[in-house]
């Protein structure tokens, strides 16, 4: 279950979320988000940013339950810290100094700096730097400084990203780029001079303000928080499962075995006790056979000797 908090439109308005750019520098693709024009500055409609804002974030939690690796990029002043911040927290990705070209399509180059990266930081935590010279060291720390500002906040990316937040449509155009070329959906906080036609989940608001970014980013954060906490649970839940289903199994081999060779032992027993008890009776017909043969013969024995004695007796007479 999601469980994050939508702002309410109130709140947007608090933090200038509504604030867009110069008339003459809009993109008349955001025309449809804007409310109106004011002093020259166009006002984005709050209603369809709220709107918006809840598609995106049900769909970054949607993407983060299932495990899917989420980069939240912003390079512009305003968002960096920001962006370090809400990634850390949440536990997505982020790129907030520079974006590496080829990042998303040739993963295999940057690959390599980001394990050189873990390496430095492995051995110098080890004590490993120890017997190098103090300009050694410091050179070596150098190098970790600048890996670790360029792809410190990707270490964890395990090949392609399933999808990328940006703030700033104009400014990360490279990686909108790469991210489209990937099929990846993008989700964009742009503002007045944006266009949505190049992002797949448009946000609009107010990209420039301190206030404005922290407020949506926030709670697209808090969205992908809930999902991959959602997703730990699953996988947890499967962990326990697999266990006991290893440690008791339904259905036990040996108590199968035991059960069948005792059901073909009764089966074998009942045919026996069948077969006996028809033989016992056939016995008993042929014993009774027996019986009555011998019966009539003796019967007949004493009839012929009856006779012969009556004859004998009739001659000496």
């Amino acid at each position: 279950m999601a469980n994050f908090k939508l702002p309410k439109i109130e709140e947007l308005f608090e933090a200038g979320v509504h604030f867009g750019h110069q008339v003459k520098r809009w993109n008349p693709g955001m025309e449809k988000y804007i409310f109106a024009e004011r002093s020259g500055i166009h006002i984005i409609d709050l209603d369809t940013t709220h709107k918006k804002l809840e598609e995106a974030a049900e769909k970054l939690f949607e993407i983060a339950s299932t495990g899917g690796q989420i980069i939240f990029v912003g390079t512009k002043r305003q968002a960096r810290d920001i962006i370090s911040l809400e990634a850390k927290r949440s536990g997505a990705l982020f790129m907030n100094e520079r974006w590496l070209g080829g990042m998303i399509t040739n993963f295999r180059v940057l690959k390599k700096k980001i394990d050189k990266l873990v390496d430095f930081m492995r051995k110098r935590e080890s004590g490993e730097f120890n017997k190098y010279t103090k300009k050694e060291r410091l050179l070596i720390d150098r190098e970790i400084e600048k890996l670790n500002s360029s792809v410190g906040g990707i270490v964890g990316l395990q090949g392609k990203p399933a999808a990328v937040l940006v703030i700033d449509t104009k400014r990360e155009k490279t990686a909108i780029k790469e991210a489209k070329a990937a099929k990846l959906p993008v989700f964009a906080i742009l503002d007045t001079n944006g266009d949505p036609s190049e992002v797949t989940y448009p946000i609009p608001g107010n990209d420039d303000a301190i206030r404005s970014i922290a407020i949506l980013m926030k709670t697209l954060a808090d969205a992908v928080e809930s999902g991959y906490t959602d997703y730990a649970k699953k996988v947890e839940a499967k962990k326990i499962k697999l266990a006991e289903s290893i440690v008791t199994p339904t259905v036990s081999p040996i108590k199968e075995a035991i059960k069948a060779s005792s059901s073909e032992s009764s089966h074998v027993t009942e045919a026996t006790s069948k077969i006996q008890v028809e033989v016992k009776a056939e016995e008993v017909l042929v014993e009774k056979d027996v019986k009555v043969e011998t019966t009539k013969a003796d019967k007949t024995a004493k009839k012929t000797t009856d006779k012969r004695l009556s004859k004998k007796l009739t001659a000496k007479k």
